[in-house]
């Protein structure tokens, strides 16, 4: 029976013409386990895209001083990984439309399988190869970080308005659960068999294996996607672009900053303060950090609904300005030491980081809240368009710009390990870095404050916290004041009170009842 499924699924057209997840009585008829097929395929291959993204977050524990490789030179490695991966999900946003969501998922899964080979090879072989070596397959690691922006925008073609928010909140949690994943992973590799790396590239060899033949059985390639390349353009013209992108380079750049870095602060930090086995002691609390960060960003996107993305956003690097605080008096109370690290100060640092995991996490979620406000109320504006195309050029230009805040969130996390680097490498210590962390946040709270939190944004006659959304006459209109949100440059529309949110980098999404716009975190923009 199971092998008569599977050459059924083998031999079957894996290529769908006229899909309208609209069609209710289509959808109850199956297209609904149609799409509940391709979501969760798309979810494992998204979350193994994540986790060979964040390889080397792990494989720096196993790398002592028989790699030849120094503390610096881990912090260029992850930078790498982190930088390859950003730059790639702008392209990875258009792939699904040029070459079918399934196909390029199956190509997603099975061109992993090149840097964790290469990983194998390099973690098996200890200084038979040099830092170029380790760079290189960094990068190509790099590709597991594009896979979410072809995923999300897969999914959003499969799925009608009313149930996007859950599907596309369902397919980004469980990609960025692939960072916490990995290092559990290598937790568990480092405590049951010490000095054997190559066995967690082994673990997700067999996984890549599973995922691509999965696509490739389970998943199906739509004939209408499509990707708003001119939108990404157009949108760059635009300083919003920019204040967003910054913003978004302190949240998702944090978090993905801070997921590649962390394990490895926590490794020097336990070395200096004595502990026997610090790589056990760091691969114990590495992944918490990623894991509550993850699961917080839902959190702030509702927590924005309520009361707007710009006061959300403003509060989180407020706090995040006082978490890096504890790091800086942390850092500096260990630099007075001789840079010896004593319990207190590790606990401080353990505690700061934690803190600003779950901070960016909650504000991952609230800037995306603020750019639907920023594009309908500049729609309005244009003269030259219907209502409705008003309403279609606010949307197309939100889901640009969330693609583009996606690679650029990415560059956040460049910058925090080439920053830790330069910081140990010069000073022996974190203590520099930690003060550039601490005058960022501060520089992106004001950013927040005096461009999206100090007035908030009219549109009409009266403030609003709900967008409406405009429909044409002919066309059928929204239900009940729901939101209007975009995924890819790819117009979404809610029906019915739920909610959709979004992403071609990152973003999460909510819940029924709950209109997903800030529409009063703004100022007036002329």
């Amino acid at each position: 029976m199971v092998f008569a499924d599977l050459k059924a699924q083998f031999t079957r057209d894996h290529t769908i013409t006229d899909w309208d997840p609209e069609d209710r009585v289509a959808w109850d008829d199956g297209n609904a386990e149609i799409a509940k097929r391709n979501l969760v395929w798309s979810v494992i291959c998204e979350h193994i895209g994540f986790s060979i993204w964040s390889l080397f977050s792990v494989m720096a524990l196993f790398m002592g001083p028989q790699y030849g490789i120094s503390q610096d030179q881990k912090f260029v490695i992850a930078a790498t990984a982190t930088l390859v991966g950003s730059c790639l999900r702008i392209p990875y946003t258009q792939a699904t439309a040029r070459f079918g969501g399934r196909n390029w998922a199956i190509f997603s899964a099975f061109v992993l399988v090149v840097p964790t080979v290469m990983t194998m090879v390099l973690m098996m072989n200890p200084g038979e190869f040099g830092f170029g070596w380790f760079l290189a397959v960094a990068a190509i690691t790099g590709f597991g970080g594009g896979n979410f922006a072809s995923s999300m925008t897969n999914i959003n073609a499969f799925y009608p308005q009313r149930l996007k928010g859950w599907a596309l909140g369902l397919n980004a949690g469980g990609g960025n659960i692939g960072v916490p994943a990995v290092q559990v992973i290598g937790l568990l590799v480092i405590w049951l068999f010490a000095d054997r790396p190559e066995i967690v590239c082994a673990i997700y060899l067999v996984a890549l294996a599973v995922a691509g033949v999965g696509a490739a059985l389970y998943m199906d390639n739509l004939d209408h996607q499509t990707a708003s390349g001119k939108a990404m353009v157009d949108c760059l013209k635009y300083r919003d672009t920019w204040l967003i992108c910054l913003l978004y380079v302190g949240t998702f750049g944090s978090f993905i900053g801070f997921g590649f870095a962390f394990s490895q602060v926590l490794n020097i930090s336990f070395t200096s303060a004595g502990a026997s086995k610090p790589a056990l002691a760091a691969a114990q609390i590495a992944w918490i950090g990623p894991l509550l960060g993850s699961l917080a960003r839902p959190y702030g996107g509702k927590l924005a609904d309520r009361i707007g993305g710009g006061k959300v956003t403003l509060y989180c690097f407020v706090a995040m300005a006082a978490a890096a605080s504890i790091l800086v008096v942390a850092g500096m109370s260990a630099d007075s030491n001789g840079k010896v690290i004593t319990g207190g100060v590790l606990a401080a640092f353990i505690t700061g980081f934690i803190l600003l995991f779950l901070l960016s996490g909650v504000a991952n979620g609230s800037v995306y809240k603020i750019i639907p406000t920023i594009w309908e109320h500049k729609a309005q504006s244009r003269t030259g368009l219907t209502a409705f195309g008003k309403s279609t050029w606010s949307r197309s230009m939100s889901g640009a710009l969330i693609g583009i805040a996606g690679a650029a969130g990415g560059l956040g996390g460049v910058g925090i390990n080439l920053v830790l680097r330069g910081s140990y490498k010069s000073n022996q210590s974190a203590t520099q870095a930690f003060w550039v962390f601490l005058v960022f946040y501060v520089v992106a709270a004001a950013v927040t404050w005096w461009f999206y939190a100090r007035r908030p944004i009219v549109l009409g006659e009266k403030e609003t916290t709900d967008l409406p959304v405009l429909a044409d006459a002919a066309d059928s209109s929204p239900v009940a004041g729901d939101a209007v949100n975009t995924v890819a440059g790819d117009a979404v529309n809610t029906v019915a009170g739920d909610a959709v949110n979004t992403v071609a980098g990152d973003a999460v999404n909510t819940v029924g009842g709950d209109a997903i716009v800030d529409g009063t975190t703004a100022p007036a923009i002329t």
